[in-house]
């Protein structure tokens, strides 16, 4: 499903779209020459709408959803993230937009090991300067349902709960487009249906932008637009 039009705010204008991008291409050499991970990849994703990114392996999924964050800079073509241009900024100024507008769930969950819970949640806040940081925090993780292990370390806690942690201090910072990697790629059956739960779940309360990558066809169908890459070049929806 395709939505028609982007969300008012309060009455206010309609937003910008949540990315658009353009003839994106990226290139990359290797002792065969140059390869062409990305080629002339075009699309547009609007406020509030779930896509997921589907292929086979090596089509250039985690590439593209790199390019769409600013983590990464295209050969050519262009990426605009919530009306900006990341293609006009420089690595400081692609950090500075991601910290105002991007919450990221990676597979390996990307959690500091000397770091508990609370204070994994706490730490983009504090970046930030929020003042109640703990608070928000620990509210977070409530919603996540862990509670009960606000002071354990990764090592103290099961692959699933991690993610939960990962999930909660993506949403904390209240992002407007949330990228995930494979969320559930890690995890056993059980614990990837409660994580995908819960992933899907805080974000229709938010109203966030989920741009997801998965190889998982049932995680993929929850979203409302899946976009299929193959060899580098987005196929026709």
């Amino acid at each position: 499903m395709v939505v028609n039009s982007s969300p008012e705010v309060d009455g206010r204008a309609p937003l910008p779209p949540a990315l658009e991008a353009r003839s994106l291409c990226k290139e990359v050499s290797s002792p065969e020459g140059l390869l062409t991970i990305l080629d002339s990849v075009s699309f547009t994703v609007l406020p509030a709408e779930t896509v997921a990114i589907v292929g086979p392996s090596g089509a250039g999924k985690s590439t593209l959803l790199s390019l769409l964050a600013g983590l990464d800079v295209p050969t050519r073509g262009t990426v605009r993230l919530c009306g900006s241009d990341l293609s006009g900024e420089d690595e400081d100024g692609r950090a500075r937009l991601r910290a105002a507008f991007v919450g990221f769930v990676f597979q390996s969950f990307h959690l500091l090991p000397s770091l508990t819970a609370v204070e994994q949640v706490m730490l983009p806040l504090e970046l930030s300067g929020v003042t109640d940081a703990r608070e928000r925090a620990v509210a977070a993780l409530n919603e996540v349902g862990l509670e009960a292990r606000l002071r354990h370390y990764p090592r103290q806690l099961s692959g699933g709960e991690q993610q939960r942690v990962a999930i909660a201090r993506a949403f904390v910072t209240r992002p407007r487009v949330l990228f995930a990697d494979e969320p559930t790629g890690n995890l056993d059956a059980a614990s990837g249906d409660t994580v995908a739960n819960l992933l899907f779940g805080l974000n229709a309360l938010a109203g966030t932008t989920l741009v997801l990558v998965t190889h998982q066809r049932e995680l993929a169908l929850r979203c409302q637009r899946r976009l299929n890459l193959a060899a580098g070049r987005l196929l026709p929806e």
